[in-house]
């Protein structure tokens, strides 16, 4: 039997690495890839190959998502187009529509399809927050210290919600919902890849977070995977291990600047007026408090487990970015020059 997939958010880095290989798998007969812009092997920027995949220009907030659904006769849907940041115009109202909005229309449209049989969803393990209250591991099962109350984990947190009442009311669909790590890898562009590209890293005064990576490869894997056999349930995705923010600082050979966390919060907010980066507030509480899950529920279930640990997908972001060997020493230098001056 062949497969009709419907894969949401191809004009991002992992959303079209994951229509391409699904479109290279000679079990599956088509693959439909949706989003607001075409990808960028389809504008003259170059980017991921997408192979046999056939763009469709969809806003998720429109009814316009059934009408593709049921065109096509998908049976298969992995949707990866939950955004991270706010975008430059519209700002956390337009994220929130993308988000919520898109995820709610995507729903409606795979309740009334008599034949979609597999939805994957891509969530996060922001949606656990990130507190002193937290235990020291997440399961799957465990309820965050303090919920998230804005900002993209808060999306997360009402699009799992949304995903959880569509699998029972359509309980003869298989639904997997996969809460990755923050991504890393030589093509991830996020919040957190922007901040380890900066050549002073401002961290909060007092912690020492830790935090978990998994590698772009392995969760394009891990969709694939759930994309072709049925996994329903919730799953943590993330790399073996985890890293001191101390530790990914020694490992870029960066410099770090403690800062009280006032101070960390209006640094933020300039850098994001500036759209240098992303340091929203649950990304300050990630910095204070850090987040490790549990990840034995989608070993046991796939059999299978990441090939990158936290730590080797820290180094392959680094070795991408020609950080490996830590910054010039003229450069150190100077920069630490500036910060003792």
């Amino acid at each position: 039997m062949t497969h009709t997939v419907l894969v949401t958010g191809v004009s991002r880095h992992i959303g079209a690495r994951v229509a391409s290989v699904l479109a290279a798998d000679p079990d599956i007969g088509r693959v439909i890839g949706v989003d607001t812009v075409p990808p960028p092997s389809l504008s003259r920027d170059g980017g991921v190959p997408l192979g046999r995949t056939e763009f469709v220009r969809v806003d998720l907030r429109s009814p316009d998502i059934a009408q593709v659904i049921a065109a096509a006769d998908i049976d298969t849907v992995v949707h990866m187009s939950l955004v991270s940041a706010p975008p430059r115009s519209g700002g956390r109202a337009l994220m929130k529509e993308h988000n919520v909005i898109g995820t709610m229309q995507l729903l409606g449209a795979c309740q009334r399809s008599a034949t979609v049989r597999r939805v994957v969803v891509r969530s996060t393990t922001a949606v656990y927050g990130s507190s002193p209250r937290d235990p020291a591991v997440f399961t799957e099962d465990a309820e965050p210290g303090e919920p998230p109350t804005h900002g993209y984990a808060k999306d997360a947190s009402e699009v799992e919600g949304y995903v959880r009442g569509f699998a029972r009311r359509r309980r003869d669909v298989s639904v997997t919902t996969l809460r990755f790590a923050n991504f890393m890898g030589p093509g991830v562009d996020s919040p957190l890849t922007r901040y380890f590209s900066q050549p002073l890293l401002p961290t909060v005064f007092g912690f020492d977070p830790r935090l978990q990576f998994v590698h772009e490869d392995d969760a394009v894997e891990v969709l694939r995977r759930t994309a072709m056999e049925d996994h329903p349930g919730t799953f943590n995705v993330a790399g073996d291990g985890v890293l001191l923010l101390s530790q990914c600082v020694r490992r870029a050979g960066l410099l770090s600047l403690p800062i009280p966390s006032p101070a960390f919060r209006l640094i933020g907010d300039l850098a994001r007026g500036a759209g240098m980066m992303d340091f929203s507030p649950e990304q300050l509480r990630l910095m204070c408090h850090g987040r490790v899950v549990d990840t034995a529920r989608l070993v046991q279930a796939l059999g299978w487990k990441p090939k990158f640990s936290t730590s080797a997908a820290f180094e392959d972001f680094l070795h991408s970015r020609g950080m490996d060997g830590g910054l010039p020493a003229a450069m150190v230098d100077a920069l630490s020059h500036m910060v003792t001056r």
